[in-house]
């Protein structure tokens, strides 16, 4: 996402709470500059950065863009509550509000060992004052951008403000169909517990004759890989090259997470593989189902192993009726030159309508991560 917002405002200045990105991986920033706020600095921030969540709302209000005509900030978490003045434009991308915050609030807790003792009532209160921040940040914004209509409900819920959807842009010049289908199941995905890796896993432990491949890694694979039986098969992570090549040879690719978006089903189909997928958040967007006239997956209403079995079975019923080209065309409705369009377009928009006296025909940008 970062990569092609900069893509189309290549003028723009970067500015991220933390940059620990190795040399490799950072070609996207062609070079420019990343200014960085105080965290950087702080004692474990390379591996520990999550652990000053309390202090993100400091550190981003200290970055000085009064220079700046534009803000774009991409924001999951507090890049939103940059400090802009009344002839500045701020147009926020939202990921998502604060979800460990919100609606996903006791669930964080609860995933995290902090839904009891002294450790959960610091947490609690940190997290009641970042939403008391959050919601009063969001007037600073002028105009607001979801990923899915699914976030567009978030941002009206919690800042009570409306969203455009611009969906985010999926490579699917790079995941291509292959030639051949092999008899196995895929998923791929950081195996952290909101993503029910390990209830995938359970769901083919009882269907000792269907193959599963789990490509990803995180904190959750030791625990998963324990429970592991005969037919499935973890590979960690792994090159693009091995993802793709599993995504176009996989009979089908399983999804269990409640996903703000969800770029890896449309990865799949971009390589003309079903997919088979929880009926929540941005995949009822990108998916048609099984009642679909012109289906690419099926899904399912539980997150549950037997529902993800009767879901494969349904699958292997109805799979005549999904065809690779149809899934192909369904993901290209979100390639990159469509993100970039609708971005510029809206933004220039908002610009024309902010617009007034004699300011710059061009103006100058910001883009603040995080």
């Amino acid at each position: 996402m970062l990569e092609q917002i900069l893509a189309e405002f290549p003028a723009a200045d970067l500015y991220t709470l933390v940059d620990f990105l190795p040399s490799n991986e950072r070609a996207f920033v062609q070079g420019r500059p990343v200014f960085t706020s105080f965290l950087q600095r702080m004692p474990g921030a390379r591996r520990h950065y999550r652990q000053y969540l309390p202090l993100m709302p400091l550190a981003v209000e200290q970055f000085d863009l009064s220079r700046y005509d534009l803000v774009i900030s991409s924001t999951h978490a507090v890049a939103k509550g940059v400090i802009t003045g009344p002839d500045q434009l701020h147009v926020a991308y939202v990921y998502s509000p604060i979800r460990y915050a919100w609606d996903l609030h006791h669930q964080y807790l609860e995933e995290a060992g902090l839904d009891r003792g002294l450790r959960s009532a610091y947490a609690r209160w940190v997290l009641h004052k970042i939403r008391l921040w959050d919601q009063r940040t969001a007037n600073g914004v002028d105009a607001f951008i979801a990923i899915s209509r699914y976030i567009a409900q978030r941002v009206r819920k919690v800042y009570r403000r409306d969203a455009t959807v611009i969906y985010p842009p999926v490579d699917v010049g790079g995941f291509t169909p292959g030639d051949r289908r092999d008899d196995f199941y895929v998923t791929v995905s950081r195996i952290v517990p909101y993503k029910k890796v390990g209830t995938i896993a359970d769901a083919f432990a009882g269907m000792p004759d269907k193959r599963l491949v789990i490509i990803g890694d995180g904190p959750e694979a030791g625990r998963v890989r324990k429970r592991l039986t005969a037919n499935v098969t973890m590979l960690g992570q792994q090159p693009e090259t091995v993802l793709r090549d599993h995504l176009r040879r996989a009979r089908a690719f399983v999804f269990a997470a409640e996903e703000d978006f969800g770029i890896a089903p449309l990865e799949a189909q971009a390589c003309g593989t079903p997919v088979i997928a929880y009926a929540k958040g941005g995949v009822l967007e990108t998916l048609r189902g099984q009642d679909d006239g012109n289906p690419t997956g099926v899904f399912f209403f539980e997150q549950t192993s037997q529902a993800i079995r009767d879901a494969v079975a349904t699958f292997e019923t109805v799979q005549h009726r999904i065809g690779q080209s149809a899934c192909r065309e369904n993901a290209l409705r979100f390639g990159i030159p469509r993100f970039r369009g609708e971005l510029r377009a809206f933004i220039d928009e908002q610009w024309e309508m902010f617009q007034r006296g004699d300011r710059p025909t061009a103006p100058r940008a910001a883009e603040v991560a995080l």
